[in-house]
């Protein structure tokens, strides 16, 4: 009897040790890779990304803003793994910083700059030349586009109402938005009639319009730099940097309206 309860107690202790042991453990967490992209590009990264979680043992979490806001905060120190801007010019200035590894920057992608409408204004199509009366057709509203001076959807505007003799007109009639999902969304609830955004953004808005579409010519290509952030890279971060390059990547992107730059691994 004694020894059967000594060996009762031994079961029990060892049982008490496994079951603190498994308390105390961590459970295992998935590696998470934290990318910093551009708002145009919301829709189809995170289809990208759960795509990719579903295939890995991941957690892909993205912060979503205008190029420049996103490259100020990793050049302070953000703690991002990877970087998509929406123009070369912000992934240059993280480069001049050293703020990126250096060799790591491939172009992803291109995108078409749009002129839209709400989806309700059936007559708004719209021929781009200086003729066009914009005064007239925006009214008492203002055109709805991202911060020239700052964002990339918005310099692209600038750059293609100066080429097309609309600049001066356009001017003093803007509404500004921080990024140009912002400037999407004063044209899809109604408040601006006509906005420029790009063609992806039309694309995924079940509120607008295409009324007319820029020439490619009026304004510097619409290109998007990836790059892995200067910092310790995990093999995780690796593995979504080429899986973004990659051929199930590419069908995403395709889907949603983007031009894939690169030569998708995979692909012949």
């Amino acid at each position: 009897m004694a020894v059967g309860r000594v060996i009762k107690r031994q079961r029990q202790f060892w049982v008490m040790i496994l079951m603190l042991f498994c308390i105390s453990s961590p459970v295992s967490a998935k590696e998470r890779v934290l990318v910093f992209a551009a708002s145009s590009m919301t829709n189809a990264l995170m289809d990208i990304g759960r795509q990719f979680d579903r295939q890995h043992d991941s957690e892909i979490v993205f912060s979503f803003a205008s190029s420049s806001a996103l490259a100020r905060q990793i050049a302070y120190g953000a703690p991002a793994d990877l970087y998509l801007s929406a123009n070369q010019e912000w992934m240059d200035y993280l480069a001049g910083k050293q703020a990126v590894v250096a060799d790591s920057t491939v172009v992803l992608l291109s995108n078409q700059l749009v002129l839209v409408s709400p989806k309700v204004n059936s007559s708004a199509a719209v021929t781009l030349n200086s003729d066009w009366d914009l005064v007239a057709a925006i009214g008492d509203s203002r055109l709805a586009i991202a911060d020239p001076d700052h964002v990339p959807a918005g310099r692209y505007a600038k750059q293609s109402l100066e080429h097309l003799g609309l600049w001066n007109k356009a001017s003093s009639h803007l509404a500004q938005s921080a990024n140009v999902r912002a400037a999407l969304a004063l044209v899809e609830r109604g408040e601006s009639p006509y906005g420029i955004v790009y063609q992806t953004d039309a694309k995924v808005s079940d509120n607008v319009r295409v009324a007319a579409t820029f020439p490619p010519d009026s304004h510097s290509p619409i290109l998007y730099p990836l790059a892995l952030v200067k910092r310790d890279t995990s093999e995780m971060t690796l593995t979504f940097y080429r899986y973004l390059q990659g051929p199930e990547a590419a069908k995403v992107f395709r889907h949603y309206g983007f031009e894939v730059k690169t030569h998708s691994v995979g692909e012949e």
